[in-house]
C-alpha cells in the first residue's frame, strides 16, 4: 500500500489571506456596529466603511510589501555573508557543517567525509549553511508584490461582508442586525478552514474567532452609543 504524507504548501499564501481575512472581517464589523450606535444612516455607514476598507487594503498591504522586501534583503545579505565566508575561512565553515551533523548523530567519521564532499559544490554548500545553520529558506520571486496584492484583497473581501446589508437597509440599525448574523456566519466559517489547514481543532479556532470579531464589534458599538449619549 502507498504511502500519502499529507503537507500544508504555500503556507505563505494561506498566512497572507488569513491576516487579509480576519482583518478585513473584524475592523470594518466593528467600525459599522460603532457607527450604527451614534447614527441611523446607513449612506453614512457605507461611506465611512468604504473609506476604511480602501486606507485599511492598502495599509495592509503596503505592510505585507514591506515585511516580503526586508525579508528577501536579510536574505541576500546573509548569503552574501556565507558566500564570503566559505571563501575566506573554509575550515571554520566546514567545522560548522559537522556540528549540525552531529546533533543528527552521524559519528566524527561520516561528519568528516560529508562536510569534505559538500564543500566540492561552494552553491550546495551555501544552500545547506543557510537552511540549517541560520534556519533561511530561498523567499519565492517577488514575494513581497504577491503578499501586498494577497493581503490588500483578502481585506477588501472581508470588509465586504459586514457592510454588505448597509447597501440594501436604509436605517443602520436595523441593518445592524443582518450584518451581524452574516459577519459571524462568515468569521466562523473562516475561523473553521483557518483552523483546518492549519492543523488546529476546528470547532474551537472557529469559535475563538467569533469571539474576537465578535467582542470588538460590540466594544466599537457600546463605546458609540455611550459618546452619543443615546
Amino acid at each position: 500500500m502507498q504511502h500519502h504524507e499529507k503537507h500544508l504548501r504555500s503556507s505563505d499564501t494561506i498566512r497572507d489571506i488569513v491576516i487579509g481575512m480576519s482583518d478585513g472581517l473584524t475592523v470594518p464589523f466593528a467600525l459599522a456596529a460603532g457607527l450604527s450606535g451614534a447614527v441611523n444612516s446607513s449612506a453614512i455607514v457605507i461611506t465611512a466603511g468604504i473609506a476604511e476598507i480602501v486606507a485599511g487594503s492598502i495599509a495592509m498591504g503596503l505592510g505585507g510589501f514591506l515585511a516580503g522586501k526586508t525579508e528577501a534583503d536579510h536574505y541576500a545579505s546573509e548569503l552574501q555573508r556565507e558566500y564570503d565566508e566559505v571563501a575566506r575561512v573554509p575550515e571554520q565553515e566546514k567545522a560548522e557543517v559537522k556540528e549540525v551533523f552531529a546533533g543528527f548523530g552521524l559519528s566524527p567519521q561520516l561528519q568528516n567525509q560529508v562536510a569534505d564532499e559538500m564543500a566540492k559544490d561552494t552553491h550546495k554548500w551555501v544552500d545547506f549553511m543557510m537552511r540549517y545553520e541560520l534556519g533561511l529558506e530561498k523567499p519565492e520571486a517577488n514575494r513581497a508584490r504577491q503578499s501586498a496584492l494577497t493581503i490588500g484583497f483578502s481585506y477588501i473581501v472581508g470588509g465586504i461582508i459586514p457592510l454588505s446589508p448597509y447597501f440594501f437597509i436604509a436605517q443602520s440599525s436595523v441593518a445592524l442586525y443582518y450584518s451581524c448574523a452574516v459577519t459571524v456566519l462568515c468569521l466562523f466559517v473562516f475561523g473553521y478552514f483557518k483552523s483546518k489547514v492549519t492543523g488546529q481543532a476546528a470547532f474551537s479556532g472557529a469559535l475563538k474567532v467569533v469571539v474576537i470579531g465578535a467582542l470588538a464589534a460590540a466594544a466599537a458599538f457600546v463605546v458609540a452609543k455611550s459618546i452619543n449619549g443615546k
